[in-house]
């Protein structure tokens, strides 16, 4: 009986939440457009399922997956084994963001574009390009939260990673002209979306706070960020080594 009042709370706080956005397109329909929006019924209840459907996900994640990517984390790190630890954070990135919706949409739309431009030709190749395209950005998280985890294990500080994983984005960018580039930088995005941060953010920090001498809040955070720039970097080298 206790979860239902923790519900009726955290959909109160969707609702503020998403208020704002409510405003906003509500403001320029009627002060801009000045005309109601078609089938505003349907749209008023789309609203309402949105409402509902982001509270159960952000209660499911809160009863499901933040504990059990923190239980899982000092498991592996209590057993001792290294490579069980880093094969399982490579499985549980990859994984997850081959489930992610907005990298789907990303690469599905970045085929299209592709074969309309010509680069891709053939039946079905612009779902093989997409499917490439997916694959290789989740391949690039997976090995981003490996990465992540060894760091965390070894005390390394999450700045070296960023900042020199950042500045060869920018040199590959700057040195070699790819239309790819937008693709890189939105795949890179896309990757690590409502799915797979709750389950990369809850490893590193269950990690983090399992290990004696690393701190939750210095050494735990940072994997996110790193499995965003893999995507990026895999995507662009990728394009500027096959043309």
């Amino acid at each position: 009986m206790d979860r239902l009042p923790q519900f009726l709370r955290l959909l109160l706080e969707n609702l503020r939440d998403l208020a704002p956005l409510v405003l906003v397109v509500g403001f320029f329909q009627a002060a801009v457009l000045r005309e109601a929006p078609p089938d505003l019924a349907a749209k008023l209840a789309g609203a309402v399922l949105v409402v509902l459907g982001l509270t159960l996900f952000v209660r499911g994640l809160s009863m499901s997956l933040f504990p059990l990517g923190e239980g899982l984390a000092d498991t592996f790190a209590r057993r001792g084994n290294l490579t069980l630890l880093l094969a399982f954070a490579f499985a549980i990135g990859f994984g997850s963001t081959v489930a992610e919706p907005a990298l789907h949409a990303v690469t599905r739309q970045a085929a299209e574009a592709a074969a309309a431009a010509g680069r891709v030709a053939g039946d079905g190749a612009a779902e093989r390009y997409a499917l490439a395209l997916r694959y290789a950005a989740s391949a690039a998280v997976g090995a981003a939260v490996a990465l992540g985890c060894l760091r965390i294990i070894l005390g390394w500080p999450a700045v070296w990673f960023l900042l020199g994983g950042y500045g060869l984005v920018a040199a590959l960018a700057l040195l070699g002209e790819t239309p790819m580039l937008g693709v890189a930088a939105d795949a890179g995005a896309a990757a690590t979306s409502a799915i797979n941060i709750p389950l990369i953010a809850a490893l590193g920090i269950g990690l983090a706070s399992t290990i004696r001498g690393r701190r939750p809040l210095a050494d735990g955070f940072g994997v996110v960020a790193l499995a965003s720039l893999m995507p990026m970097l895999t995507v662009l080298v990728g394009a500027l080594v096959m043309g």
